[in-house]
């Protein structure tokens, strides 16, 4: 790979990547995701709630996900990426603010987190990634781990910061301070640095009319839903998200019952925000160069071998419950990077927003139910024993179906039959 291609497209996109970064970093899919952990004990203080029920919130997020991540795909496809991602993040700031008003009515609680995923979608990567796929061709598994690089330090960070204002000035003005992060850094950086995809060259179409439209290359959402790749992909993440996104938001009550203070345990779960560089930087390097789903396979199970430890170790040391949250953090690092990427590369950018939009929403399905599932067998059992036990399964179940996927040079073919050169005439 020549040196000027990647000085170049970094030159064009760079402001996009940053922006982007800081956009889902700060959006949706961290920001509740890594806090409610730090939340669930005093809100069950507070109001008396069971753990289980708490958790169920994540359930309702990630269903709201599903349903409005294919419709803010749609849209970013439709209007730009820019303007639906900059309205959902000013409306995912309010409504997350709004948690500061909340009662002692689980329904309400329910309620507000299926209103922050309907609004927020548009935070989600489904959007910001696409001007990144859009400006890189040559990097573009890189320049996707440096757009999703964010989302783990950011949750870590809000993780810390959350559990430390919540000593000093309460969880309702918590609440208030993370929810404004991302309506006073997001949205400024957002109109400044971030782009819409670049124009692309006209393609042939019409030859009747004589019109031409431009059009970028790739299947249409109707044309993906029938491969086999896109039903391949979603059950993999489907099933793989539940031992991937299960473990994190109850990792202080793991360590806890481990045997932790409340303080190590909070530092604990917030390697996992930290160990996502890892998995961003290195698995986008390694998805530019090698086999994306042997990458997947290698990145996405590697959290079993810290599972199994929790597991079978009732007093471990702090050492190697740090470890074991590094491996889950690498793993949440290149997630939605190889969905992304495996996106464009499959499917093009004629409706990337829209099929990634699908395929995340699949995602969304394991992720809600995997903290459920955890917290829920500890409410019966005592434990995370069992749940821990789950988790590392659905990584080696999901990740079966990934070598079907086929080789990298067989990924994209465009299926719309190629253009007709139109022989141009001269006057006599």
């Amino acid at each position: 790979m020549a040196t000027s291609e990647i000085t170049g497209e970094f030159r064009r996109g760079s402001g996009v990547i940053v922006a982007a970064a800081l956009g889902i970093g700060l959006g949706l899919s961290p920001l509740p995701f890594y806090t409610i952990g730090v939340f669930m004990p005093v809100l069950s203080e507070e109001f008396g709630w069971r753990y289980d029920q708490i958790m169920v919130a994540l359930t309702v997020m990630t269903l709201g996900a599903f349903l409005f991540a294919p419709v803010a795909g749609y849209l970013s496809d439709r209007f730009g990426a820019k303007r639906v991602a900059l309205i959902s993040t000013v409306m995912f700031s309010l409504v997350f603010m709004s948690f500061s008003l909340m009662t002692d009515s689980l329904l309400q609680f329910y309620a507000t987190w299926g209103l922050m995923a309907s609004l927020g979608a548009g935070t989600l990567p489904v959007t910001w990634t696409r001007g990144v796929t859009s400006f890189f061709e040559k990097n573009r598994g890189m320049a996707l781990g440096l757009a999703l690089v964010l989302t783990g330090p950011c949750g870590a960070l809000a993780k810390v910061l959350s559990d430390h204002l919540i000593g000093e000035i309460g969880w309702r003005m918590t609440y208030v301070c993370v929810g404004l992060a991302p309506l006073l850094i997001t949205v400024p950086i957002g109109l400044l640095l971030f782009r819409d995809a670049p124009a692309k060259a006209p393609a042939i179409s019409g030859a009747i009319s004589g019109k031409s439209s431009v059009s970028e290359p790739g299947f249409s959402l109707k044309q993906a839903l029938v491969t086999s790749r896109f039903w391949l992909l979603a059950y993999a993440f489907l099933v793989m998200s539940i031992g991937l996104s299960g473990p994190v938001p109850n990792l202080e009550a793991i360590f806890r019952e481990k045997g932790f203070e409340v303080s190590n345990s909070v530092l604990l779960a917030s390697f996992a925000g930290y160990a996502v560089i890892i998995g961003r930087l290195s698995g986008g390097w390694l998805i530019d160069r090698f086999w994306p789903p042997g990458v997947a396979i290698l990145m996405l199970t590697s959290p079993i071998l810290g599972l199994l430890a929790l597991a079978q170790i009732d007093t471990p040391s702090f050492m190697l419950c740090a470890g074991a949250v590094v491996l889950m953090g690498a793993a949440l690092g290149v997630e939605y990077d190889f969905l992304a990427f495996m996106s464009a590369k499959y499917f093009g950018m004629r409706n990337y927003s829209s099929i990634y939009g699908c395929l995340y929403a699949f995602f969304a399905i394991g992720a809600a139910a995997g903290p459920v599932i955890g917290a829920r067998m500890f409410v019966q059992t005592g434990s995370y024993k069992a749940a821990l036990y789950v988790w590392a399964g659905s990584l080696v179940i999901g990740a079966i179906a990934l070598p079907f996927l086929g080789r990298r040079e067989t990924i994209f073919d465009d299926p719309r039959p190629a253009p007709v050169a139109i022989p141009q005439t001269t006057g006599a």
